[in-house]
């Protein structure tokens, strides 16, 4: 049971078979709404694709950054869906490289894929939700990477940062019939986090420790801040970034401080 109903609305979450976006879809499955989530690589079978309450997720096999291929993707939605209602901007990513080792293809393919192509892909779904008497709502998955240092992932962190003005900006060019807005998470536990990052418990407690909720996000907690942004209980809210970071991170001056007057 959810407090919020989607029924009879169409959603499209992109990069939404995995981690933050499978938690997406399956919360806007759960809330009545019919779900298209895209991805380069195809389910081996439908038992892969998000599911909820009996219900499930629409497959297209899409890179967001070619551009026929989103096309195709937005034909087939048209002809089987009568709106667009929402499109949550989640793919994306980056591999570690320091700023200095870089090579200038990866830093072009990591600002192609968080920046220019959600882009591209908002303005051909807003050019549908202008045309719909409901208009619609533009969400894009952003990153705390945006807002301070990115060791590690430099272009990304620039890319997501882009992604922040460009919700403020579109807010303004698309109102008053498509919302544009930004859910910002900080660390969230994935499955790609834990073999990635934490595949050491111990690890993982510390790591946890250093934010001031005590705990990493769960992929839920960032679906359930979509299923509000895109909520009418969100109705008056466009061009806004939520953070979601669990507190943030606990100052190293603290610990300094702490340490020099044991």
């Amino acid at each position: 049971m959810t407090e919020f109903d989607y029924t009879g609305q169409t959603v499209l979450v992109t990069g939404g078979m995995r981690g933050i976006g499978r938690a997406i879809s399956e919360a806007f499955l759960r809330a009545g709404a019919q779900v298209w989530v895209c991805g380069r690589t195809v389910p081996a079978s439908r038992d892969e694709l998000p599911r909820a309450d009996g219900r499930e997720a629409h497959f297209i096999a899409a890179d967001i950054r070619d551009m026929e291929q989103v096309d195709a993707m937005l034909a087939q939605i048209a002809q089987d869906s009568p709106t667009l209602d929402v499109v949550v901007h989640n793919a994306g990513g980056s591999p570690f490289a320091m700023a200095a080792d870089a090579s200038p293809r990866l830093l072009e393919s990591v600002i192609r894929l968080n920046l220019v192509a959600p882009l591209q892909l908002a303005q051909r779904t807003n050019a549908r939700m202008q045309q719909q008497a409901t208009g619609g709502t533009q969400l894009f998955i952003g990153s705390i990477s945006a807002l301070r240092p990115s060791p590690g992932t430099a272009a990304y962190g620039a890319a997501k940062a882009g992604i922040l003005n460009a919700v403020r900006t579109l807010a303004v060019e698309w109102a008053p019939k498509v919302r544009v807005v930004a859910v910002s998470p900080g660390l969230v536990l994935t499955e790609t986090s834990q073999q990635q990052h934490y595949g050491d418990p111990e690890a993982l407690r510390e790591v946890a420790e250093t934010v001031p909720l005590g705990r990493l996000a769960s992929p839920q907690d960032i679906a359930s801040a979509c299923l509000f942004f895109a909520s009418p209980h969100a109705s008056y809210v466009s061009g806004a970034n939520l953070v979601i970071d669990g507190g943030g991170e606990r100052p190293a001056f603290l610990g300094a401080a702490s340490v020099n007057h044991s």
